[in-house]
């Protein structure tokens, strides 16, 4: 795995634990709940199943992927203001998810 694979899932597994250690408490809610509907969030990524070949290094999983589309982004963002704190934590988990997968994209 090089450098940038390295970050990308350090992005995906570990700054969700800092942000649920920072912010759960405040919000009321346990670390571990918070980090685990964080994790369960990867989910999203069994689109790449469907995919030929499931992994490409050399694509953009934003647009390609149907979970991983535009349509599916609008989803994850109203996701995060919907009056139910889990909703909108899993909104959260979801737009930080294709915000790493985007910047795959990039880099």
């Amino acid at each position: 795995m090089n450098w940038f694979g390295f970050v990308h899932y350090l992005l995906h597994l570990v700054l969700p634990g800092v942000v649920a250690y920072v912010a759960a408490p405040r919000l009321g809610l346990k670390r571990l709940w918070v980090y685990l509907v964080w994790i369960a969030t990867m989910l999203v990524d069994l689109d790449h199943l469907w995919a030929d070949p499931i992994f490409d290094p050399e694509r953009c999983s934003i647009g390609f992927h149907p979970l991983h589309s535009e349509l599916a982004l609008v989803l994850y963002v109203l996701m995060t203001v919907y009056p139910n704190m889990w909703v909108r934590l899993v909104g959260v988990g979801l737009v930080w998810h294709m915000i790493v997968d985007g910047l795959d994209c990039f880099l």
